[in-house]
């Protein structure tokens, strides 16, 4: 096995393209990250606010540990992880519902080439049959 320098392994390493889809997906991921955050901050949270009067756990303390943040920080991941759900499963609807019409149209498509091949097939068949026939009917003529 040939020993590489840090560099020329760092070079492959890019090379393969892991980097760039993990520097594209982090990328993407804080530009989603703010569209969850701006749908959470504008619609869930005064959902929420409403239904539970507007409490604030984020100055609550268990002693001398602030526990407020914790709660707050828990409730925020649970409900961006569930906006987050929401949006995935319906771009993934969506996007079942696209490859299904895909999906029937190259079905369609087979089944037309395969009623394609089925009548030329028999079309050779007929036209393979003609001179048979002509031969019989010579053989038929020369008996007489």
């Amino acid at each position: 096995m040939e020993k590489k320098g840090l560099l020329a392994e760092f070079k492959d390493f890019l090379a393969q393209g892991n980097a760039l889809d993990l520097a594209v997906g982090v990328v993407i991921g804080g530009a989603f990250n703010a569209v969850v955050t701006a749908i959470v901050e504008a619609f869930i949270n005064p959902i929420i606010g409403a239904i539970n009067g507007g409490i604030d756990f984020s100055d609550w303390k268990l002693g001398l540990f602030p526990v407020g943040e914790l709660i707050m920080a828990v409730l925020n991941f649970i409900i961006v992880a569930f906006v987050l759900f929401v949006i995935v499963r319906t771009a993934n609807a969506a996007k079942a519902k696209a490859n299904a019409a895909k999906i029937a149209e190259e079905k369609k498509k087979a089944e037309e080439e395969e009623a394609a091949k089925k009548a030329a097939e028999e079309e050779a068949a007929k036209k393979a049959e003609e001179p048979v026939e002509l031969l019989r009917q010579i053989l038929e003529a020369v008996k007489k």
